[in-house]
């Protein structure tokens, strides 16, 4: 087998024509990817009659994203269990969760504003989130959070302006942000469907768990941001036990996924050894001791600080965790050819 060094994406020019928005696409540094996937054989391999595969070589394609799209995760995460949230405080009338209604609003607004400029940003150009736009399509997790996504800032920003007011526009005000507070919860959640969505095997065997991970992270992110930053002491118990909630399930979807993964013991390893272990491993020692200086009697500032920071810095790890693995998980053929002899992945929907 002979490498087509011609370009990013293997393909000979004196044989087939790169065209269409595709074409416009580049694998990145083109020598490293040529030395992994596409390296000459001075001659064919033996395989390993005790546990084979095909010669070696990876079956599945690797996650082309980059550092963007897990920041991307946690920052949208965050923004849609604030709109959670702040709904959540719309069914107190004292009048005391005014001021964290609006906040939880803003930090939506700007999350998701945030979130989508991160999208485009891995896109390229922003016409192509617009042409994501052009079909509804609710079996593609990738199409829907692009709409989740779209909806969530005009929602947002309507429970902003007029939720405190009277009358007609309070109502239409709180419509909104009940109606945010519903796109934030999809919007905090999807991206775990999003990746349980694929063939790579640590993804597929944890696809139940993933979504429920990700929305309870995404409780912890929001409850450690407000709660190293808001003083109010109404709005820090709504934040404080937002936060600690998260932060448990956190740890016990992690726990959950963990043992979903190992069904199948090769397809964990991902979660356990190189970067995407360390990754793993210190998110969870990270969120552990957040929930650890949460629920210690005593409420100083400098632990509620301290606990924001070790939430914050759980959250963003697990995602960049999860996403290593799946690069891993990829790259390793012995995980796809185990999951599939254990009748696990695909076969189970046979």
């Amino acid at each position: 087998m002979i490498a087509v060094t011609t370009d990013g994406r293997d393909i000979d020019l004196e044989v087939a024509k790169l065209s269409g928005e595709g074409a416009l696409q580049k694998v990145r540094p083109v020598d490293t990817h040529m030395q992994r996937v596409a390296r000459e054989w001075g001659k064919l391999p033996t395989p390993d009659t005790s546990d084979p595969t095909y010669y070696g070589r990876p079956v599945l394609k690797e996650p082309v994203w980059h550092w963007a799209i897990p920041l991307y995760f946690y920052v949208g995460g965050a923004a849609g269990a604030s709109l959670v949230m702040g709904s959540a405080a719309q069914l107190d009338r004292s009048g005391e969760l005014e001021n964290l209604m609006r906040r939880c609003h803003w930090a939506g607004i700007i999350g998701s504003a945030l979130s989508g400029a991160i999208l485009i940003y891995d896109l390229g150009k922003p016409s192509r989130f617009h042409h994501m736009l052009r079909v509804f399509r609710p079996t593609s997790p990738m199409n829907m959070g692009a709409w989740i996504l779209s909806s969530v800032s005009p929602s947002a920003i309507v429970a902003a302006m007029f939720a405190q007011r009277r009358g007609i526009l309070g109502a239409f005000g709180e419509i909104s942000g009940v109606a945010s507070g519903l796109s934030g919860l999809a919007l905090s959640t999807y991206t775990g469907v999003l990746i349980a969505n694929s063939a790579i095997p640590v993804w597929q065997e944890s696809r139940r768990v993933l979504p429920i991970l990700f929305g309870a992270s995404a409780m912890a992110s929001a409850g450690s941001i407000f709660d190293m930053f808001f003083e109010d002491r109404a709005a820090r118990r709504v934040t404080y036990t937002f936060g600690t909630v998260g932060r448990a399930a956190e740890l016990a979807a992690s726990i959950a996924l963990e043992r979903q993964a190992g069904r199948v013991p090769h397809v964990a390893r991902p979660l356990h050894t190189g970067a995407s272990g360390f990754l793993w491993k210190t998110a969870t020692v990270m969120t552990a001791g957040s929930l650890l200086l949460s629920v210690l009697p005593g409420r100083s500032r400098k632990r509620r600080v301290a606990a924001g920071v070790m939430g914050t810095l759980g959250s963003i790890m697990m995602r960049y965790g999860i996403h290593q693995a799946g690069v891993a998980s990829a790259r390793d053929p012995r995980a796809t050819f185990r999951q599939q002899r254990a009748g696990h992945g695909a076969a189970e929907l046979d």
